[in-house]
C-alpha cells in the first residue's frame, strides 16, 4: 500500500470492443507497471491466437489467472500509482453478460473512465453503463474517446462524439462541465500516458493527467462500519479469510464485529484478528480499501458473499421489506405487482417481489405523475414496495447511501436500478 497517497478505485466502462482493456494495458505498460518481457510474451500469445495488436488487452486478461486470491474472477484489479494518487484499476468487461460484474465493479468505484470509440460513437451499452454508473453513485467521470487513429485524428469526429456523449450524460444528471474528455489511440499510445503530437488541436489532458485531476473521494469514516463480503476463502495455516471492500466507517484489528444476516439469519459475532491489503498487514482499513481479513469466531459455513460486517453495537440493518425509488431501464414488457426479479445490492443477490407500485414520478424533479399505476415501463421512475424472499442487508439512502443502491436483473439483463428510501427492520 502506498503510504500517505489517497486511494481511488477507478473503473473502466463502456461498450464491448471500444478498447477499455487496451487502454488500461497501454497505461500500465507505458507507466512501467508491466515490463517489456511480460509484454513480449503477451505479444507472442496474441499472434498465436491470431489476435496481433491485442497484447495490451491481454495484460488485463492475464492478471486474472495470476490472482488466485484475487477479488473476483471477472474483474481484474490492478494497482497503479501516479505522483498524486494510488489507484486500484477495475476493468469491467463491456459485454452484456458481464453487466452484473459491472454492477459489483462500479458500485465499488469512486470514479469511472467511460471509453467510447471514435468510429462507433454512443452505443446501447454506452447508455446502460452511464446510467448504472450514475445510479450506483459514481460521481466523477472521464470520457476517453478511443480509436482516434481509425478516424485520422480528426477534430470534427472528436467533437461530434463529445456532443453525443454530453447529451447522454445530461439525461442522467451528470454535469458535463465537470467532465474531462480526452481523444486517444491506445494502440498507438496517443494521449494515454503522455501527450501526443498527432492531435495538436487538443489542448486538454492525456488520460494520465485526467486521472490525476480527479478529486480525492470523501471517505465516509464517520458513518458506522459497513463491509460487504465479496468472497470467503479457506487459506491453509490462516483459516477462514473473507475479502471485501470497506464501504463506510473504520475497520480495526481487535474490533468486535458481527456479520449479518449470517447463517440462519441470526448474525455471527467475532473479533478482528488481522487485516491485509495487497499482501501487507494493516492495523486498520478505511472506506475504499479492498481487504482480506481473519475474524476469531467466523467459521467457513457461518458467512457467505452478501453478508455485511458491522460493529456489534451498530450492526448492519436487516430488512424484511423496503421502499425504493427505481428507474426502469430495460424490460421487455412492463413491471407489475407480483414481479420477482433478482436485486443486486452491494455484494448480495436476492430475489425480491414487488408488492406495491406506490407512484410514478418525474425522474428529474421527483414530483408525482400518477398514484398507484397498474404497471411501469422503460423510462419510468417510480416508488415501489419490495419484499425480499429472504432477509437481506440494506440501508436507507439518507443514512448510509453506500448500502442503499441496487440494480434489478432478470434473465441476463439489467431491468432497473434504484435506491432504498425506507425499510422495515427484521425483528
Amino acid at each position: 500500500m502506498a503510504k500517505g497517497k489517497p486511494h481511488i478505485n477507478l473503473v473502466f466502462i463502456g461498450h464491448v470492443d471500444h478498447g477499455k482493456s487496451t487502454m488500461v494495458g497501454r497505461l500500465l505498460y507505458d507507466s512501467g507497471n508491466i515490463d517489456e518481457q511480460t509484454l513480449r510474451k503477451l505479444k507472442d500469445k496474441a499472434k498465436q491466437l491470431g489476435k496481433a495488436g491485442f497484447e495490451f488487452a491481454f495484460v488485463m486478461d492475464n492478471l486474472k489467472e495470476e490472482q488466485e486470491r484475487g477479488l473476483t474472477i471477472d474483474l481484474a484489479h490492478k494497482k497503479f500509482e501516479t505522483d498524486k494518487y494510488y489507484f486500484t484499476i477495475i476493468d469491467a468487461p463491456g459485454h452484456k453478460d458481464f453487466i452484473k460484474n459491472m454492477i459489483t465493479g462500479t458500485s465499488q468505484a469512486d470514479a469511472a473512465v467511460l471509453v467510447v470509440a471514435a468510429n462507433d460513437g454512443v452505443m446501447a451499452q454506452t447508455k446502460e453503463h452511464v446510467f448504472l454508473a450514475r445510479t450506483l453513485g459514481v460521481n466523477q467521470l472521464i470520457v476517453g474517446i478511443s480509436k482516434m487513429d481509425m478516424k485520422k485524428y480528426d477534430e470534427a469526429v472528436f467533437n461530434k462524439v463529445k456532443d453525443d456523449v454530453t447529451k447522454l450524460l445530461k439525461t442522467v444528471g451528470f454535469k458535463p462541465e465537470g467532465i474531462q474528455f480526452v481523444p486517444t489511440s491506445s494502440l498507438e499510445g496517443d494521449n494515454i500516458y503522455k501527450k501526443t503530437e498527432k492531435m495538436k488541436w487538443f489542448t486538454g489532458p492525456c488520460i494520465l493527467e485526467a486521472i490525476d485531476n480527479l478529486k480525492e473521494p470523501e471517505k465516509p469514516v464517520e458513518l458506522p462500519l459497513r463491509l460487504p463480503i465479496q468472497d470467503v476463502y479457506n487459506i491453509t495455516g490462516i483459516g477462514v479469510v473473507p475479502v471485501g471492500r470497506v464501504e463506510t466507517g473504520i475497520f480495526k484489528v481487535g474490533q468486535k464485529v458481527i456479520a449479518v444476516p449470517g447463517r440462519e439469519g441470526k448474525g455471527v459475532p467475532g473479533e478482528v484478528k488481522s487485516i491485509e491489503m495487497h499482501h501487507e498487514q494493516m492495523q486498520e482499513a478505511v472506506p475504499g480499501d479492498n481487504v482480506g481479513f481473519n475474524v476469531r469466531g467466523f467459521g467457513k459455513k457461518d458467512i457467505t458473499r452478501g453478508d455485511v460486517i458491522g460493529p456489534q453495537d451498530k450492526p448492519p440493518t436487516v430488512a424484511t421489506e423496503f421502499t425504493a425509488q427505481i428507474i426502469v431501464l430495460n424490460h421487455p414488457t412492463v413491471l407489475t405487482i407480483g414481479y420477482t426479479p433478482v436485486f443486486h445490492i452491494h455484494t448480495a443477490q436476492v430475489a425480491c417481489q414487488i408488492t406495491e407500485i406506490t407512484k410514478k414520478i418525474n425522474p428529474a424533479t421527483g414530483e408525482t405523475i400518477q398514484e398507484k399505476p397498474d404497471f411501469i415501463k422503460n423510462g419510468d421512475a417510480a416508488i415501489i414496495k419490495v419484499k425480499p424472499v429472504q432477509p437481506l442487508v440494506i440501508e436507507k439512502q439518507k443514512d448510509i447511501p453506500q448500502l442503499a443502491r441496487f440494480a434489478v436483473r432478470d434473465s441476463g439483463q439489467t431491468v432497473a436500478a434504484g435506491m432504498c428510501i425506507d425499510l422495515v427492520k427484521k425483528k
